[in-house]
């Protein structure tokens, strides 16, 4: 069980700044947080195990551990949501963190509006699954058990991989998938690379299911690293 107080969330911030940690404990604190804090990976290894916080922002530039080794050491027993906050912002730092088993990640210097949000989210994909197998965005309804999709409650015909890419994206709404992680799981481990087939069938579910497909605002690109499917409240 998460270590809370009155159903606090608990944020554990690994980070080696003690700027970024006094920052980041006066914007989660003021938001309704309560945080944990550890400058080192394995301190922060210990610190998740023990203290089970809801969810965790890590830096991958630690001075004991590399990020991404803590990444995978985190996803070795816990599914913890984890929210990488890094100054590294090339794309292929983005893709390993995602692909090793990040929630998201945010760069560095940041918007603290925007890493609230983002630990919204974390938090809300993160609850239990509930009996519900519809999902809603905007004027989109996907029924899973129907295996049935409606904009403005008419059907949409999708072709099978058109629908096998939509059931990914909306098992992990809100949260950015990888090229890589999209090809892996739709077309299989040998397509890993043909980005194209995947730019052809985004393509095809926003002309079939975006208001207006020239500007999206469900089916997302997140530059070089993948695509995210953004849950409309």
């Amino acid at each position: 069980m998460s270590d809370t107080t009155a159903n606090i969330p608990v944020v554990l911030v690994i980070d080696d700044e003690d700027q970024i940690r006094r920052l980041l404990r006066i914007t989660l604190e003021a938001n309704g947080y309560r945080m944990l804090e550890a400058a080192k990976g394995q301190d922060g290894l210990v610190e998740a195990a023990s203290r089970r916080p809801d969810v965790i922002i890590l830096d991958l530039g630690l001075p004991d551990l590399d990020g991404v080794t803590v990444l995978k050491r985190l996803r070795e027993w816990s599914r913890v949501p984890i929210v990488v906050l890094s100054v590294r912002d090339r794309d292929e730092d983005k893709i390993v963190a995602l692909d090793n088993g990040a929630d998201d990640y945010v760069t560095k210097p940041f918007s603290t509006g925007e890493l609230l949000a983002r630990l919204r989210v974390a938090l809300r994909h993160a609850q239990p699954a509930s009996e519900t197998v519809i999902f809603r965005t905007g004027d989109l309804e996907v029924d899973l058990s129907a295996r049935r999709v409606t904009v403005k409650g008419q059907e949409v015909r999708l072709t099978a991989t058109e629908y096998a890419l939509l059931r990914l994206l909306v098992r992990h709404a809100g949260k950015v998938l990888t090229h890589r992680q999209i090809l892996r799981e739709v077309w299989g481990p040998t397509c890993v690379g043909r980005t194209h087939y995947l730019r052809v069938y985004m393509a095809n579910l926003r002309e079939k299911l975006e208001v207006v497909p020239s500007e999206p605002e469900i089916f997302i690109t997140e530059p070089g690293v993948g695509y995210r499917l953004i849950p409309k409240e």
